[in-house]
């Protein structure tokens, strides 16, 4: 299972890719896994301010649907447009293309919350 050493990811399994004031957000292959075949991506908070472990937005799948929570706080300034028509890229590729928001951090101290590769695979038994 990937799990790509230069991000951060979240117990509620969503990974963060830090750069500079900004964080690119998205689920990892694990969730993506444990979901299956992802049909539709909803993100309703564009351009609004939200708490680390709000809901920003929810994913379905053919099993069933999961919310989003932020890892850090922050305002969402960029949905992917792309996961519109091809929700399954979340599934193809969930640490690239499937990427689903992009945040700007307006607490960068919650970054030392979030947890490492490493810590995020033993959470994952991997």
């Amino acid at each position: 299972m990937k799990i790509p050493a230069d991000l951060k990811y979240t117990k509620d399994h969503e990974w963060i890719k830090i750069e500079g004031n900004i964080a690119t957000v998205g689920i990892t292959h694990f969730a993506q896994s444990e979901l299956g075949d992802i049909v539709y991506v909803d993100v309703d908070t564009l351009n609004e301010t939200i708490e680390k472990e709000e809901v920003f937005g929810s994913v379905e799948a053919v099993k069933t649907v999961s919310d989003l929570f932020m890892p850090i706080s922050g305002e969402i300034i960029e949905f992917n447009e792309t996961l519109g028509d091809e929700p399954e890229k979340v599934n193809k590729d969930p640490y690239g293309e499937g990427w689903m928001i992009k945040i700007a951090i307006s607490n960068a101290s919650q970054i030392e919350e979030l947890l490492s590769a490493k810590e995020y695979g033993e959470l994952i038994g991997a």
